[in-house]
């Protein structure tokens, strides 16, 4: 009788013994095959916004572009495991990227979709895919559209933009600051005529179909832009929109005439208009956030009185303090967000370096309200909070960068940090 108990108790614990391990082994496999837990956005949007992650540690990503199907390709100014150009793909709509993957050995920082046709550039030339129809491309199968153009290693990004007329817009940044005999030296005077015009600090249209184009088979569209990184083709107005990177320098060449806080406000970041033709102004003039007026740069014989002929240049339609960074530009053409934000231009600030010993600035995307191609009210800030504790390019988590519209009406924003990509949207 006793040795029957002990039994029965033996056999029982080691039931017992034999459940728990079973158990243990279920939860482990779940905790093993459950999903990672999804990266906290880590922004601030507006009241009724929503910011998740798509995809995460991409690289350095520059622009984006979002196909009819939702799929989002991403520019890489670094190589990540050989590839340039990163496809990401929410098969089942959650805002999380379950596919990655690559094509394109060139980095660089424009992209844009259009009419079943990816291009991309580098910074001397801009190539064109032909995209499937489930959203993949042939990375061997390319058209070299554009070449030979200036990449000095300063402003050297080509941003692009494609009009409704079979046109394609690439950017030339100016390789200096101000076009001076020798640049960036304090003392140096601004050259007149700048040969920097003749091939650079401008916008330049080529043929979206073309192949092996070059400034010969280009029109140099608009010009006197030191460099634009933000720029888009507004379908409203049917007109070029860029936003300029304003010159450096002003409080350390010029002390006698900016102060310390005036260095750091000035000069504007400026949001232009462009029709054919159009000149901007640099290296001659810039816009002066103190005075409200676009005054002769003191190169060139300016005294923050002196206008020369800048009035006569073309002007900007809103003004931002300086050194901000205007990295992407986009008209909100979706029926998602409520109605304030119909045809008006997000605008993502990558962020000042220049700005000390005032606080370094930008780092956030504002949105500008517009009306018929104009601006129609003050700009705000829309998405912030991306450079974390430190806004200063040594210290920020994340530097906004490139911007694009996803066919639900959703805005996503590239971080040229790490990599991270955001999806915002609006209601549930």
């Amino acid at each position: 009788m006793h040795m029957n108990i002990l039994n029965a108790k033996r056999s029982y614990g080691l039931w017992v013994m034999g459940f728990g391990l079973l158990m243990a082994s279920c939860w482990m496999l779940v905790a093993a095959t459950a999903p990672a837990p999804r990266p906290e956005a880590d922004i601030t949007v507006p009241a009724g916004f929503k910011a998740t992650v798509l995809a995460d540690n991409l690289g350095r990503a520059r622009h984006l572009t979002v196909n009819d199907n939702g799929d989002v390709y991403v520019k890489l100014d670094k190589l990540k495991d050989g590839n340039g150009i990163i496809r990401l793909h929410d098969g089942n709509g959650d805002g999380v990227a379950e596919s990655i993957s690559g094509f394109g050995n060139f980095t660089g920082t424009g992209i844009v979709i259009k009419n079943g046709y990816l291009y991309a550039s580098s910074d001397d030339e801009v190539f064109r895919y032909q995209v499937n129809a489930d959203g993949t491309v042939n990375g061997e199968d390319r058209v070299r559209v554009v070449t030979g153009l200036v990449n000095k290693g300063q402003h050297s990004a080509k941003a692009l933009t494609l009009d409704n007329a079979g046109n394609l817009y690439v950017v030339v940044g100016a390789p200096s600051n101000d076009c001076q005999e020798k640049d960036r030296t304090k003392g140096s005077p601004g050259q007149n005529p700048c040969p920097i015009l003749e091939n650079a600090g401008g916008i330049w249209q080529f043929k979206a179909n073309g192949k092996d184009q070059s400034y010969g088979q280009g029109v140099r569209y608009a010009t006197g832009l030191r460099n634009v990184v933000g720029m888009t083709w507004n379908n409203q107005v049917n007109d070029l929109f860029a936003m300029q990177h304003g010159r450096d320098m002003l409080f350390q060449f010029y002390p006698e005439l900016y102060s310390q806080q005036d260095g750091a406000l000035n000069p504007s970041e400026e949001f232009f208009r462009l029709k054919p033709g159009a000149d901007c102004g640099w290296p001659y003039c810039y816009y002066d956030m103190n005075k409200k007026a676009k005054l002769l740069n003191p190169e060139y014989g300016g005294d923050r009185v002196k206008t020369g002929d800048c009035g006569g240049k073309t002007q900007s339609i809103v003004q931002f303090p300086g050194h901000m960074g205007p990295n992407g530009l986009l008209f909100y053409t979706g029926n998602k967000f409520p109605e304030k934000y119909r045809n008006g231009a997000f605008i993502a600030f990558h962020g000042s370096w220049n700005r000390s010993p005032e606080p370094q600035e930008g780092y956030f995307v504002v949105f500008q309200p517009m009306k018929d191609g104009q601006p129609d009210g003050a700009w705000e800030v829309f998405a912030d909070g991306f450079a974390g504790a430190k806004k200063d390019p040594g210290g920020a988590k994340y530097r906004p960068c490139g911007l694009a519209q996803g066919p639900d009406g959703s805005l996503y924003v590239s971080d040229d940090q790490k990599g991270r990509i955001w999806k915002i949207s609006y209601g549930k």
